[in-house]
């Protein structure tokens, strides 16, 4: 297997991963607090503000790794 391919299936479970933790942890939860519909949809959709919220503080500590790596490794 070359490195693309590799590659390609670490993205691909990540993002399956993803999908089935975000279901499974917010969305369900989410789905189960209300009563109507339209509640249920929205409490959902404001799940999305959380993931969001996670893939910042993500993002910028990957970042802040990128960024002092030659502090840490020296």
């Amino acid at each position: 297997m070359d490195n693309e391919t590799i590659i390609l299936l670490v993205g691909g479970f990540s993002v399956v991963f993803g999908v089935a933790a975000w279901i499974g942890l917010m969305a369900a939860p989410a789905w189960q607090s209300y009563g109507p519909v339209w509640q249920r949809l929205a409490g959902v959709f404001l799940s999305l503000y959380a993931v969001a919220a996670f893939m910042v503080v993500g993002v910028a500590l990957g970042a802040l790794v990128i960024w002092f790596w030659d502090r840490v490794s020296a």
